[in-house]
């Protein structure tokens, strides 16, 4: 899982060309979980930092619906461990 900080500037685009949501991870990924399906395969969050990516060579600025969904779970994982 890939370990982004919350507070690192992102940005939630929606291939559809809704209006991009500007603000932290956490804030992209909070927005990314209420989405219905089809916006979920939509959405992509464009970082401000690039991380490497699992079997890739190079690093990335782009994060994918499944990899948002992973950090959906780890956001979850974490407010559970501090009930």
């Amino acid at each position: 899982m890939m370990q982004i900080p919350w507070d690192q500037p992102a940005t939630l685009i929606d291939l559809d060309g809704k209006t991009p949501i500007i603000g932290t991870i956490r804030d992209c990924v909070m927005h990314f979980a209420i989405f219905k399906p089809f916006a979920k395969e939509q959405a992509r969050i464009l970082l401000t930092r690039p991380v490497h990516r699992e079997g890739r060579k190079t690093r990335t600025w782009v994060l994918n619906p499944d990899e948002i969904e992973g950090l959906v779970q780890r956001m979850n994982a974490e407010s559970e461990s501090l009930h």
